[in-house]
């Protein structure tokens, strides 16, 4: 009988150990979903994080490069192309949040995904007012598969362990209010 109360001593330990955990783990990240309004309000804040994928893509010099390489700094990684006419309405939206936020902690990343021309990607962002965005491709679109982009914008948010924690399809207001309070909560984290 003693042995059956020990055990159950302990086990009410490792519950109430791994409750205080869990409690710790989630305070960890902020209540996102909590500020989302206007555009925002399409953004799917996933329960759990889920991993990104490890396919490299390139840089706009034709160096390969995996999103691992942000790590350690919140990310928001938008999927579009130069003929896609709501990337043309979002990305200056985008460009306006990396200039207000992005730095050590915060980076807006563009992938150009599929066949775009690198003359035709220095052009499109010329014209919109975005040319501080990142000009990275994914000819192949070999990362967009193994992430799951099936249409034009996609948007994913990483946290700093490189984890996918959001994702809205469809283009938006980056530089809303909305979006801004998202990105200064993940930042703060």
């Amino acid at each position: 009988m003693l042995d059956l109360n020990g055990r159950k001593i302990r086990s009410a330990l490792l519950y109430t150990a791994l409750a205080v955990l869990a409690n710790t783990a989630q305070a960890e990240t902020p209540d996102i979903a909590a500020l989302r309004s206007g555009d925002m309000a399409k953004l799917a804040v996933h329960a759990e994080p889920m991993a990104a994928s490890d396919v490299a893509f390139e840089t706009f010099d034709g160096k390969e490069i995996t999103l691992a390489a942000f790590e350690g700094k919140i990310t928001l990684v938008n999927f579009w192309a130069t003929w896609c006419a709501p990337c043309r309405e979002e990305m200056p939206s985008l460009s306006a949040l990396q200039s207000e936020l992005g730095g050590e902690d915060f980076e807006v990343v563009t992938i150009a995904t599929g066949r775009n021309a690198p003359a035709a990607i220095e052009r499109f962002l010329e014209e919109i007012g975005a040319a501080n965005l990142p000009k990275h491709t994914d000819r192949k679109q070999q990362l967009s598969r193994a992430m799951g982009v099936l249409g034009l914008p996609i948007t994913v948010i990483l946290d700093r362990e490189g984890n996918e924690i959001a994702r809205l399809q469809g283009d938006a207001d980056w530089n809303s209010d909305s979006a801004k309070a998202i990105m200064k909560a993940l930042i703060a984290g």
